[in-house]
């Protein structure tokens, strides 16, 4: 058995013996689509993800946790794409063009749920960008993927650039391709990130919004004004025909 099996047989040995039901219940009410996970304690995950990144430091390098990290993330697990997203979040002074795409790919292949999808872009994927390795339009591809979380990706990883300060227009001009999605979970993360652009440029976000709202997703509509006063939110109310 290669080391990489090992060590997830040790990962998965260590989920079974540390899985709490009350976590399980718990997280279970937040995932529409169901809880595929062994519920562990938030404290006890850190705490060992942290052990076992200094135990492995010496024989582990970027390009074995990219490949450990598509053996976790196929399983389709919470808990083992956590692990893989906390592993790779530790190497970003390495990060490439090559491993923006790899990780990517882990949208498509067994990320299964708004919370991996969601860490891996506060974690990971806001990274490439305040690092310069790729510049907003790198995500427009993403906006076409099949992968109703690989699209959500793409606004949740501006929501980061944006609290940081970066311009909002080269954002603006890649999620217009995702403003008639259909899913939810997109809609939710792209209102999310108009409401933060709302919050530091708000005639830039209003004129985005009025642009669209008689053909965007109305969740989008409902994130991006939540914090908007009743008369300007109803500038936003669609227009009937």
């Amino acid at each position: 058995m290669d080391k990489l099996k090992l060590k997830h047989k040790e990962i998965v040995d260590f989920c079974l013996n540390n899985s709490d039901d009350s976590v399980i219940k718990k997280y279970s009410r937040y995932f529409k689509e169901g809880y595929d996970g062994y519920g562990i304690d938030t404290k006890i995950f850190e705490l060992q993800k942290t052990k076992w990144l200094d135990s492995w430091k010496n024989e582990m390098t970027i390009a074995d946790y990219l490949n450990f990290g598509d053996l976790l993330i196929s399983t389709g697990k919470f808990e083992e794409a956590s692990f893989a997203i906390s592993f790779i979040a530790s190497f970003k002074e390495e990060f490439t063009t090559e491993t923006f795409d790899r990780i990517g790919k882990w949208l498509e292949n067994g990320i299964n749920n708004w919370a991996n999808t969601d860490v891996l872009c506060m974690l990971v994927l806001c990274e490439f960008v305040f690092n310069e390795i790729i510049q907003p339009k790198d995500f427009i591809s993403w906006t076409t993927s099949e992968s109703k979380w690989k699209r959500r990706a793409v606004p949740v990883t501006f929501v980061e650039t944006i609290k940081k300060g970066y311009k909002p227009e080269p954002i603006l001009s890649v999620i217009a391709n995702l403003m008639e999605d259909k899913e939810e979970d997109v809609q939710k993360g792209l209102g999310t990130l108009l409401r933060e652009i709302w919050k530091k440029q708000p005639e830039t976000a209003e004129t985005f919004l009025l642009k669209w709202k008689d053909k965007c997703g109305r969740k989008i509509i409902q994130y991006a004004t939540e914090k908007m006063d009743k008369e300007t939110k109803a500038k936003f109310k669609k227009t009937k025909k």
